[in-house]
């Protein structure tokens, strides 16, 4: 950044680019610094005096080569306080406004980073002492949320959408920082459908998904809309906790659920089910849960947001190899994280699987992680909004995309955590063999035949 310019150099301009010339930016300048942190607060206060002096560059740059730099400092000192601002500015700029933290999760393999950082020390690396609590279901994550009983949460990649639109809830301003997951999920059937695996002989099925504002409700409705069964007409689609997918599945309530593992694999793992499709063959890529917070906490407690955000991307990182998943499966398959036994989670998290047909499975990507926040996800997710009838009236795609998705964020917090973030804030979607181009929502909804929309 140019903050960390020194001011009182007259041969430095404090404008744009890399400080020292050498470098083609000045992103590339700062990874090769090694100036300390309390050095880099000084500069930052240096050079904001000095611009208030010296509005006009030239200016400060002539009276520096009459004077020098040592007398200009000592000049300068003499009518502000600059020692004692720079020791401010040091002890203030990085305290952790909030140390101790309540994070709601869902016990699912989708919420891994979050899950991870407490048992695996990310959260208290980063000066955290972080209570990750287990909760039942999404409406009570939102909830809970919403009342400020937890400081931040795992969510549904569509739920900060829908809570700052106010989609099922009053409308808040959140924010959603880095995808938790991509992939992950799967259609699972009861073992009595074996012979039915065409989705054109669905009609009928009553299926559970985990919540209304969910990528598994907006797949799996495109999915069989794709196969020409109309989700609200042909077949019933109810909100069911994960948890208790497996057991509405035995009990016959349900012929099948599009749901979050390791649910899928537990109903293979008990017999109880089979795996129809992973949902990675319907979108390679795709987002599922998120990191989730208001965009009060970004603004009020931006060390404690940072130091948030900084422990699920270094968490994040560690869970993309695939050579740490074993341990990972270890770490948070305990009764007070995913209460699973480790070889379900070995087979989710390493994609080495029984389908519950006869098959193992080898599908490495099965689940990923890739904590960038595309914009593109969420124009996508709010055109099926659109499409089922949640979102009504006008809406501008590509504003509520930026302001809810922090990709910006996101980019920066992952250079420090050792991962490389994309240059773009959108990209290319393919969702069953059909293109998706974000700069043209409404032709997007347009072109489905089965809609809820005129």
């Amino acid at each position: 950044m140019s903050a960390f310019k020194d001011p009182f150099n007259p041969e430095v301009k404090l404008g744009n680019g890399c400080a020292c010339g050498r470098h083609k930016d000045q992103a590339e300048h700062d990874a090769a610094s090694v100036t300390g942190g309390d050095a880099l607060a000084s500069r930052m206060v240096d050079q904001a005096v000095m611009r208030a002096l010296f509005p006009r560059d030239a200016e400060r740059r002539r009276f520096l080569k009459a004077v020098g730099a040592n007398t200009a400092l000592a000049a300068v000192a003499q009518f502000f306080p600059l020692a004692a601002a720079r020791e401010a500015f040091a002890q203030g700029a990085g305290k952790i406004e909030k140390p101790n933290l309540k994070v709601g999760f869902i016990p699912i393999t989708c919420g891994t980073p979050i899950i991870m950082s407490q048992p695996m020390g990310y959260f208290g690396r980063n000066g955290l002492n972080v209570e990750v609590v287990k909760t039942a279901g999404w409406a009570l994550i939102r909830d809970k949320t919403l009342n400020k009983e937890y400081d931040a949460a795992h969510m549904l990649s569509p739920m900060p959408l829908a809570i700052t639109l106010g989609i099922g809830s009053n409308p808040v301003p959140y924010t959603m920082p880095a995808v938790e997951n991509i992939n992950g999920q799967a259609i699972t059937l009861a073992m009595k459908h074996k012979g039915r695996r065409d989705p054109k002989t669905w009609k009928g099925f009553k299926f559970a998904v985990p919540f209304d504002y969910s990528m598994h409700n907006y797949l799996l409705r495109y999915y069989v809309a794709e196969h020409g069964i109309d989700p609200d007409k042909d077949i019933q689609i109810r909100s069911v906790p994960p948890a208790e997918m497996v057991a509405n599945l035995r009990s016959d309530n349900i012929d099948g659920f599009l749901g979050p593992d390791p649910f899928n694999q537990r109903a293979v793992y008990d017999g109880a089910g089979f795996i129809h499709v992973l949902t990675r063959e319907l979108w390679e890529g795709h987002p599922c849960c998120a990191f989730s917070v208001s965009k009060e906490v970004v603004t009020k407690l931006p060390n404690t947001y940072r130091a948030l955000l900084k422990s699920i991307m270094e968490a994040t990182a560690f869970a993309a190899k695939p050579e740490n998943r074993k341990q990972i499966a270890e770490a948070i398959a305990p009764a007070n994280y995913l209460n699973q036994p480790v070889t379900v989670i070995e087979q989710v998290l390493t994609g080495t699987f029984a389908d519950g047909l006869g098959n193992v499975q080898k599908v490495p990507n099965r689940i990923d992680f890739d904590p960038f926040p595309w914009h593109s996800f969420a124009v996508w997710i709010l055109t099926q909004m659109k499409r089922w009838g949640q979102l009504k009236g006008n809406v501008d795609y590509a504003k509520v995309a930026r302001e809810v998705y922090l990709a910006t964020d996101a980019a920066k917090i992952m250079r420090e955590a050792g991962l490389k973030p994309p240059a773009a804030t959108s990209k290319k979607i393919v969702v069953m063999g059909k293109e998706f181009d974000p700069a043209k929502p409404e032709s997007y909804i347009a072109s489905f035949p089965i809609k809820r929309t005129a």
